[in-house]
Order: C-alpha cells, then structure tokens, then sequence
C-alpha cells in the first residue's frame, strides 16, 4: 500500500476555500506537517496574503490558486496547475463552501438555493472528480480525500434548509468515494465540526436560533483542534481511513434535546 505518511515532505495537498476560516487553520497545519500546500478560493489578494504569511509562519511550501469551485472549467484549471507544479497529488480537502443567515424555507430565492448547492456540493464533486483522475493516473497510484461535512451533516438548525441538505449529500458523497475509490488506494472520509471559532461562527456568542425556539449563545472552539484533526486522518497510510469524525464545542446544544 502506498503511504502518505511515509514522507510528507513529498506530499502535495490542495484546501479549497484555504485562504481563510477553517481551510487557513488546515493548511497551516498540512505545511507544518511537512506537506506542500494548494490553497484556493475566489479571491487571489486573500489567497496571496495567506500563501506568503503561511509560508513565513510554517517555512512549508504554498502555491495560492484562484479557482470558483462551483465552475467546472474554473476546478479542471486548478487541478491542471496541480499537475503541471507537482505532476501529482496526495490529498485533497473539500472545505469550501458558504452559508446563509437563518431564512424560512418559503423565503429563500431559487438564486440563493443554488448558489449554497454549487458552492457547497458540487464544489466538491467536481474537485472529487478531477481529483479521482489524477490518483488513478499517477504512480504511485492513490491518495486521500477529506471532505468538510458539518455537524449540519446529521443535524439542522432552524431554517436553514440548503445548507443542511448539502451536507447532509456530503456524507453520501463521502461514502461513495470511499467505495469508488478503493481499487485505486484512494481513501476518503469526512470531518464534521461544530462551532469552530471563525468569522462564519461570531454571530454564536451573541445568540443564535435554537430548535426550541430560544436564542442562545454557544460556545466555540479553535480552529486549530480541527487542523490538528484533519492532519491525522491526512497522514494515515492509505489502507487505514478515518470514515467520520465529529470534532465540537464540548458544551454545544448538539447532543440532547434542545
């Protein structure tokens, strides 16, 4: 079986939406872990900020590229400059993908409806796809692919339907990676966080809305406990895989009866 783990030093892995949030966190800890670092997103003066402050912080090697995830000429780009920088890649993480603020379900726009699917789901197939086409070709063959599900993968908030149900089509999307990609070495498996501490999750410690009706703040945690996560499930030889993992706020409204 091959091993990533073996030599990270040599291992390439690509964050998408790794300029900021949870993906910065991630890819922080990838370079610091020996990998050399793809970070994407829309914007390049982030992607250009974080790739030299990262680099500075680390010492690790990362090339920001700007790609929309949701575009599929946009994502065969991206995996393109991959192959042409690297001529190969060990890992992939599916972290990009966007948010609406809590909305009735009759009040959401067929706009906005798509754009949390394009952004959140088929983001991540499409780079799941180009992904599986360079594993499959490349010696040696295989590699890994972690996708970032969300609590929201097995459990909604109020109002807040297409999020919800494109996580919850990332777990069938993880599991079906998984199963794709298994005469191939290519493993894949999926982290679920609750209440990591970034701009997306400010808006907690003032109260957000609970099942229960109430407005309640609730508690965060560091990103880096995700990263430090996300770099243990990445550093697994290929034959052993980490299906899920739920990493959260301990003290969270998730667990009981809001």
């Amino acid at each position: 079986m091959t091993e990533i783990s073996s030599n990270t030093k040599n291992a390439i892995a690509i964050v998408t939406g790794g300029g900021t949030g949870i993906g910065r966190a991630i890819a922080k800890a990838l370079g610091s872990a020996g990998f050399k670092v793809v970070i994407s997103g829309r914007r390049s003066d982030v992607l250009e900020k974080a790739a030299r402050e990262l680099s500075a912080e680390t010492g690790a090697d990362f090339l920001p590229v700007v790609a929309d995830v949701s575009e599929p000429t946009s994502v065969r780009s991206l995996f393109d400059a991959i192959a042409d920088r690297y001529g190969r890649l060990d890992l992939l993480v599916n972290n990009a993908g966007i948010g609406l603020p809590a909305v009735p379900m009759e009040e959401l726009s067929f706009e906005q409806w798509n754009a949390i699917v394009g952004a959140n789901l088929t983001g991540a197939f499409l780079c799941t796809q180009q992904a599986f086409r360079l594993m499959k070709a490349q010696v040696p063959q295989g590699g890994r692919i972690i996708n970032n599900g969300s609590i929201s993968a097995t459990t909604p908030r109020p109002h807040s339907a297409p999020y919800t149900a494109t996580k919850h089509a990332i777990t069938g999307l993880t599991k079906s990676t998984a199963l794709d990609g298994r005469p191939f070495d290519i493993a894949c498996g999926q982290i679920d966080i609750g209440n990591a501490a970034t701009d997306m999750t400010a808006r907690m410690s003032a109260g957000v809305l609970q099942a229960n009706g109430e407005t309640a703040a609730e508690p965060t945690i560091s990103a880096d406990h995700v990263a430090r996560a996300v770099v243990y499930m990445a550093t697994l030889p290929v034959d052993a895989n980490v299906l899920s993992m739920t990493v959260m706020a301990t003290k969270m409204p998730l667990v009981g009866r809001g």
